[in-house]
């Protein structure tokens, strides 16, 4: 048995990987060999220990030489992160395939061949080098056969075990399947279709120092039974899988522009699990999508008619944290809640009593990614998930809405040859993911990070997008955690979806639009890993990112911030709430240092943008730098910049609101703030992307991370009854520390906003989507054509405090040289009025012009909105207080 013994050399430890087999000639090592030697050591039975300084149980020794040159450039590339660990060379006639299935080691000895460090491998290098294989993966069905292909090319020994049923009993057959340059195959009978199948991999662990027998699903898998139990073998092609015209689906969707995109995040089950008009056998799953006239499928239709075009879902792949089977989820009886006072601690306490037995969780806790995920299914087992995940998207399509997908592929629930959750790890030990410099995973994502810079990792992630893209139609992706993932993985994502046509795939791939989180921090911030998908590295590549520059100038502070401290439309300044700012005048540059990061992106965030900053200065977006010295602007191009004020991450928009405005504010004050705050969004160029439930108030009792919260804090009312506000202190676990101020805005009966606030909320926020879809001028679709026509006049040292003014201008006779995009409108002016007063605003520039408020907003419900004039003779404007106004220029006839 490999277990190590007590030695007198430190650092010796088989229980680290600390050295890099990063190609078939070079191990990297960071260690001094001195007047010493050093040995690659392999055991085919993992039988290496370190007794005394001395290594024994090795069936190969062989002696190493030091490269004085170093590593070369194409590994640095690779490996950045150990550019400069020694080199050392292994002989040319090396069997590294055979060894690779050994347990492996590299250790130094002195001149007494005392052993004096010993460390394990790290072998991404050189797999990647010997074993990078673009062929047949997965299961792949014949007219009178079905054939296994596994990549492992570190495996021993690979079977096959097949059953007939989705759980128990005895396998029909178990196949040994044969190895051909580290891909295991098998053929079988065309019967298999439609049973389960589970790998037995005969494979070295490092983490355990052992030969295992891991049991794994194919990280191909297609189907699966309940809880991933098995893989389930279905043919994805079969035409007993496929609602009606499901083929025809793609040639039905009309083209779009990527820069007309406007993107709805949803998570499956919030969209019908607290919905009456849904039968209670369908809601929080898939098939609540294809009804005609329920509440949720009322509400998406309305807001698919004024703009809406992507309803971007929360995980949907098979995820762990829900089981699969319902019939075991425990709940709790809301009628017992729905008694306690809205302040009380106990609806938490019952909810998180059970929150890992019942049927809700986000699903950031990825186990196949190539699957739908079961609890979404009327049924686990069988063909359900797909047959259902497909009518789901048809439903939408049909009603105008596509559908993006959040892939997470830059982490995994489970490691290790153990783990129910693992499945890559026990494939190919120690290859998937990522890990530090002494072997040990890579935790910065709060999971298991994968690591798309080795090869088939990146062509699994492509082949998983690839296989949504055309055997579920879906329309977009949006990558969690982006930022963990290489560039060059995302270049080349985009291109192969690029790739896919009508004639060869069913599928418009130039109509997919990609996008994610481009946070770069952990193990891969500043390049640590490769070039990452960050922020500051993905302009020009046309991929989208989210901007959290414009959402924390607009509510304040952070995520990570405190929670009073408030940004340009939460009160700064004009409406303080104690929150100590330092002095005044530190208030009034945080305020106009917001005014300028919210402009940025209101201009798509685009870092060549020319503008006019708070100092009088003429700067670019780049020049424009946030609290922390990075630069707000960082898009070349308006798609590649996601503006958003809200996600499904911390507190919804309504509860941010009612956390950082004064408690002596009035809830009208609340919804007029909700509504200034998706104005901004709706009317800013970049693509603009909306949590669902911004436009219902929604709340989630002031909870910051509502990811097992259950239904009870997650619930959405498409009635527009009840926005959920105050239906008890969110989670003790995330929330607790700010109980204290969570506890009174609870218990004061004045921040429940009414229905009639709702119904009001939605109403405003339509209006604000068919303004955006009334001009393309609010949606230009290059950095050129923003510079040119988008300008900001409330600018300068002597700006009026708490307001924007944007004009965007197309083309007529005041101004030659623009291109006329607009048939109706030759001018927009936009002025967004965050002041607790009226607010009178001249511009010369904008004097003698022909504008009168927008049709849209003359025919608002919004009475205050609609005393919002403009003169023409002095170009003076009044906005009533804190109300977003778009003033036209209709083209004379």
């Amino acid at each position: 048995m490999a277990v190590e013994q007590s030695t007198s050399t430190s650092q010796a430890s088989l229980l680290y990987c600390r050295a890099y087999w990063v190609s078939k000639s070079i191990i990297a090592w960071n260690v001094d060999i001195e007047d010493g030697s050093c040995y690659l050591l392999a055991s085919e039975a993992a039988s290496l220990s370190i007794i005394k300084d001395e290594v024994q149980g090795e069936d190969v020794r062989i002696k190493l030489e030091e490269d004085r040159n170093g590593l070369p450039a194409n590994v640095v590339d690779k490996f950045p992160h150990i550019r400069d660990y020694r080199a050392f060379k292994l002989p040319p006639a090396l069997d590294a395939k055979m060894l690779l299935k050994f347990q492996l080691a590299v250790a130094t000895f002195d001149s007494n061949e005392k052993c004096t460090n010993c460390t394990g491998l790290q072998l991404p290098g050189v797999i990647d080098e010997l074993f990078t294989y673009s062929g047949s993966l997965g299961a792949l069905y014949s007219e009178d056969a079905v054939s296994l292909y596994l990549w492992a090319p570190t495996a021993q020994a690979v079977n096959a075990y097949v059953y007939r049923d989705p759980s128990g009993g005895n396998p029909l057959e178990v196949i040994q399947l044969e190895e051909d340059t580290g891909v295991w195959r098998a053929r079988g009978p065309k019967s298999w279709e439609g049973c389960y199948y589970v790998y037995e991999v005969l494979v070295y662990h490092s983490s355990t120092l052992k030969i295992e027998k891991c049991y794994a699903n194919d990280p191909y898998a297609r189907g699966l039974s309940s809880d991933s139990r098995r893989t389930f073998l279905l043919n994805l092609d079969s035409d007993q899988l496929k609602p009606e015209e499901w083929d025809n689906l793609a040639n039905e969707k009309p083209d779009i522009l990527f820069s007309d995109i406007s993107i709805y995040e949803l998570h499956v089950r919030d969209f019908s699990s607290n919905d009456l008009s849904v039968h209670p056998e369908i809601r929080g799953g898939y098939l609540a999508f294809t009804l005609q006239d329920s509440a949720g499928v009322l509400h998406l239709k309305r807001l698919s008619s004024a703009g809406i075009t992507h309803v971007h879902f929360l995980p949907t792949f098979q995820f762990t944290g829900v089981d699969d089977e319902k019939e075991n989820w425990k709940d709790v009886d809301t009628k017992i809640l729905e008694k306690l006072p809205p302040d009380s601690d106990e609806q938490q306490a019952l909810i998180t009593s059970i929150q890992n037995h019942d049927g809700y969780n986000w699903g950031y806790n990825p186990v196949l990614w190539g699957v739908p995920k079961g609890s979404y299914a009327s049924n686990p087992n069988g063909p359900y998930r797909t047959i259902e995940f497909r009518k789901m998207v048809q439903a939408l399509n049909c009603i105008g809405l596509r559908v993006v997908l959040d892939v997470v592929y830059n982490h995994l629930q489970g490691s290790g040859p153990f783990d129910e959750h693992s499945v890559l790890d026990k494939i190919v030990p120690g290859y998937y993911l990522r890990r530090n410099t002494d072997g040990l995973i890579e935790h910065s994502t709060c999971m298991n990070n994968t690591a798309s810079e080795h090869s088939m990792v990146e062509r699994l992630i492509l082949d998983d997008l690839l296989h949504w893209a055309v055997d579920y139609k879906v329309d977009g992706f949006r990558f969690d955690l982006m930022g963990h993932i290489m560039k060059s993985t995302m270049v080349k994502a985009k291109n192969a979806l690029n790739s896919l046509t009508m004639a060869k795939d069913r599928v418009n791939g130039s109509s997919i639009y990609i996008y994610g989180e481009g946070w770069d921090f952990g193990e891969v911030a500043n390049n640590g890993r490769g070039v990452n998908a960050s922020q500051s590295n993905l302009c020009g590549t046309g991929i989208g990112s989210f901007n959290d520059r414009i959402r924390d100038a607009i509510l304040g502070g952070s995520p990570f911030g405190h929670p009073l401290q408030q940004g340009f439309l939460t009160g700064l300044l004009l409406q303080p709430n104690g929150h100590d700012y330092g002095t005044e005048a530190n208030a009034e540059y945080m305020l106009s240092a917001s005014k300028d990061h919210i402009q940025v992106g209101m201009a798509a965030n685009l870092k060549d943008f020319v503008l006019t900053n708070s100092d009088g200065k003429e700067v670019k977006g780049s020049e424009v730098l946030t609290y922390g010295g990075a630069p707000v602007g960082y898009a070349l191009c308006p798609i590649e910049t996601i503006n958003y004020v809200s996600a499904h991450d911390n507190e919804t928009l309504f509860d941010i609101i009612s956390l950082k405005t004064p408690m002596e504010n009035s809830v009208v004050d609340r919804c007029r703030i909700n509504h200034l705050a998706t104005s901004v969004i709706a009317l800013s160029q970049g693509i603009p992307f909306f949590h669902a439930g911004d436009e219902v108030l929604r709340s989630k009792s002031l909870d910051r991370d509502s990811y097992n919260s259950g239904d009870w804090f997650n619930r959405l009312d498409f009635t527009y009854n009840s926005n959920n506000w105050g239906v008890g202190l969110p989670p003790h676990e995330k929330n607790a520390k700010n109980w204290p101020l969570i506890k009174p805005r609870l218990a004061d009966s004045s921040f429940k906003p009414q229905k009639s606030h709702i119904i009001a909320t939605v109403e405003n926020f339509l209006n604000l989507l068919r303004i955006r879809y009334s001009s393309p001028l609010f949606r230009l679709g290059t950095a050129n054509a923003i510079q040119e026509r988008v300008r900001f006049h409330n600018t300068g040292p002597s700006w009026i405090p708490g307001v924007i003014v944007m004009s965007i201008e197309d083309g007529h006779e005041g101004f030659p040289g623009l291109s006329q995009l607009d048939p109706s409108y030759s001018c927009v002016v936009v002025i967004v009025n965050s002041c607790p007063t009226e607010l009178s605003f001249s511009s010369p520039k904008l004097r003698s012009k022909s504008l009168q408020l927008h049709p849209i907003q003359v025919k608002s419900s919004d009475e205050l909105l609609k005393s919002s004039t403009y003169e023409a003779s002095s170009g003076c404007f009044r906005v009533p207080q804190r109300t977003t106004a778009v003033f036209v220029e209709l083209r004379e006839s």
